[in-house]
Parts: structure tokens; sequence; C-alpha cells
């Protein structure tokens, strides 16, 4: 039985209690709100992860080769990587090289749920079988898209959201960065060259019949999401949207799981906007998103433009966070960049979880700060969400008091006020 189609008939299944567990929260509760479709549930083998509605925000690392550069032993060192520090899931987003096998050695090497882009190989293979990408035939595209499914990933990035209609919006109001969607683009130039609607939103209920027989997560993408802030929340953004809140009740109809992509580039101010209104449109399905990077200007930092607008974005509702690296709008990350933007990813959506007053997550810091108070030094390497990183740090000069460190010495604002006002350092 289906994972939805279970929590509806009230039924606790595997994965809700798996999940439940790991969340701290009642099975009972969970299976209400994968009924509602505020939760999905992925499954990758015999562990699952939950996203969604009074969860922990989850963070996703995308990895995978380029045309210039193919190297499946420095993917699967990335996926180590990224999974060494906190990614919840991956996403294999190849396009160079053996795809079948990329994507079958890091479904096998990973230990957390797999997610794939089924257009990237559909329309790859159309240029090199057929000499162009507008000669794709769309029974190729349903095809990539079963077997991306018989692989066995746990969820894909579909673009059923793009109609003649958004392309229309598009023409009367041009943006400046047009389209940033690799996915988006592929489905866009296809359309255009065939005056043919997207077979991902035309035969939807194909795609429906996929999803239930795999039992695949679907996440609706964001094809039309924007590259600037100078384009965001436009009426081509929103017109997507819109769609994507009719295909996520037909899913949920035919008892399929949905997540719904969101932006991109987005100015400060209008992140909790676009969150509302994704809630709002999709009836509260969780909201995965790219960043949102806040600026534009900051090519070689984009993983801390992205992690600003990642904890706004979770801080209002958002549920699934894409990281975004240093290498971003720049080439391909190293296994360097991949850990930068993992951490700074998860910094975001743990601040975002304080904020939405998770318990669990505000302990942490309540450990960390009874472990500065006390000079706990290993206390606090062991919290520290980089050891790596703290002992570069922190021993990289020589103190003349061990118990603190070398910002202020011997003139440490806690133990001079620990000595002078006679204050009980707190255990507990």
């Amino acid at each position: 039985m289906l994972e939805r189609e279970s929590a509806i008939k009230g039924l606790i299944s595997k994965g809700v209690k798996y999940v439940a567990g790991r969340e701290k929260i009642s099975p009972e509760l969970l299976a209400g709100k994968v009924a509602e479709g505020k939760v999905v549930i992925l499954r990758h083998r015999n562990t699952y992860l939950g996203i969604g509605d009074g969860l922990k925000i989850k963070i996703n690392a995308n990895i995978g080769t380029s045309p210039d550069i193919v190297d499946i032993h420095s993917e699967v060192e990335k996926l180590k990587a990224a999974c060494k520090y906190g990614a919840d899931t991956i996403m294999d987003l190849s396009t160079g090289g053996d795809i079948d096998k990329i994507r079958k050695t890091i479904v096998e090497r990973s230990p957390v749920p797999v997610g794939t882009v089924p257009i990237y190989q559909a329309a790859i293979e159309s240029i090199e079988d057929k000499g162009a990408l507008i000669k794709m035939d769309k029974e190729k595209l349903f095809e990539v898209i079963e077997r991306h499914a018989e692989d066995r990933v746990s969820f894909t990035t579909l673009h059923c959201g793009i109609t003649f209609k958004t392309l229309e919006r598009l023409r009367k109001s041009p943006r400046k960065a047009m389209v940033v969607s690799r996915g988006g683009a592929f489905l866009i130039s296809w359309m255009v060259a065939n005056e043919k609607e997207n077979p991902l939103y035309e035969d939807f209920d194909r795609v429906l019949e996929i999803a239930r027989k795999y039992d695949l997560v679907l996440s609706l993408g964001d094809g039309m999401r924007p590259g600037s802030i100078v384009d965001a929340t436009d009426n081509s953004q929103i017109d997507e949207l819109l769609t994507l809140g009719e295909l996520t009740k037909t899913a949920w109809d035919s008892g399929v799981q949905i997540i719904i992509e969101g932006p991109g580039h987005i100015p400060l101010n209008e992140v909790p906007a676009n969150v509302i209104l994704q809630k709002k449109i999709c009836k509260g399905a969780p909201f995965y998103v790219l960043g949102p990077l806040v600026t534009d200007i900051a090519p070689g930092y984009d993983h801390i433009t992205s992690a600003i607008g990642a904890a706004v974005a979770g801080w209002y509702g958002a549920d699934f966070i894409c990281y975004v690296t240093p290498a971003e709008h720049l080439g391909l990350p190293g296994i360097e960049e991949v850990i930068e933007g993992t951490i700074a990813a998860k910094i975001a959506a743990h601040s975002a979880d304080i904020s939405r007053g998770l318990k669990c997550s505000m302990e942490w810091d309540y450990k960390m700060a009874l472990a500065r108070t006390q000079r706990n030094w290993q206390e606090e390497r062991k919290l520290s969400i980089d050891t790596s990183r703290f002992d570069k740090i922190h021993k990289r000069y020589k103190t003349t008091e061990k118990d603190v460190c070398t910002m202020c010495g011997k003139y440490c604002a806690i133990k001079t006020v620990e000595k002078y006002l006679g204050v009980k350092i707190i255990t507990g």
C-alpha cells in the first residue's frame, strides 16, 4: 500500500513509525500529517526520512558530473563528505559520462535518500541519439522517469508547472535573467520548437502512474524560478506556482506524495511572502527551497547568501533546503565547496528550527551555552557543527591560561564576572 494511502486509512506504516521515533512525535500525529499531504516520507532501502510540517528542517546536497568533468570517484567522495557533515538527502544532477552507472553507484553508496532530475538524461540522450534536444520524443521522457524509479531513487524533480500560458506571461514580461533552471530551459526549448504543450503537464496522469507504481515522491520543480533578485516574485513565477497548486490536489487524489520546489533568487524582504504564498496555494505541501539567495553580487560566497535566505524561509515555514556551494555561478563544486555548502545549509536549518520552537534544537544551543560558561573546551568541540574547523582555529595559538581562548586571554569576560560577582556556574 502507498505511504499516503496507508496514512489516509489511519494505519501506522513502518515508515511513519520509523520517522516518528527519530522526530520524537506521536506516530498518530505524523500519520495525520502524511494523510493531509503536509509531510512526505522518503524511503531509502530500510530507512525513512520525514519532510514537512512540525519536523526538523532537512537539507539536500547536490552532486553529479558535468559535460566537462566526469569523475565518478570524485562524486562518491562528495557524497561521503556531504553525508558526514549532515546532508539529509543527496541529488544526483549528472549530465556527463555514463549517467545510468553514476546514478546506480550513488544510490548504492548513499546512506540517505537520493533524488534525480530525469529531464536532464532524457534531453542529453536525445541530443546524442538524434542530434538535437528538440527532437526528443515525449515517450523518451517517460521512459527515463521510469528508469530512475526502477533504480530506486527516493524522489524526482519534474517541471510539471511550465505551460504555454506560463511562456506567454514570460514573453509579455521578459526577465533580466530569463530562465536559469536547466530542466526548465530544456522543456521550454522543446515546447517552443515543437509547438507542443509540456508533456509533464499534459500527461500528468502518466507521471502519477509511475509514481504510484514505485511509491515515488514527486518534487514538482520550479522551472520558472528567478535567477536574479530583480526578477523575483514576477508573473511567470507565480503562474507556475498556481499550476503546481492544482497539480498538488490531483496528485493527492491519486495517493501520490508531493513536494513543491521554490525560488531561487529573492530579496530578503520578499522571502516571507513567497513561503506564505506557496503554503496557501499548495495547501500546506512541503516546501523545498534553493536558498533563496538574497543578493546577486557575491560569487564565491553564495553559500552565505543562500543561508541567509534559507534561515528566513525556514522560519516562515519552508521544510526542505537545497544547499548552495561557494562554486555556484562559477563552476562544478569540489569536495571542499560541498562541505562548506552543507555546513552553511545545516546552520540555516538549525537556526530556523529554533525560531519554530523545536525543543531538541534549542537544547543543543543550551548545552553549548553551559559548556562555554564552564570553559569546557572538550564539550564545546563535541557540540560543534564542524569539529575540524573548531580544532584548526582554537589550537592555532597557545594561551597563557588553559581555560580561556586567545581572543580575550586573561581578560575573559565570563571568568572575570565569575570571579568578582561571585556568580555560580550553572551546571544543568
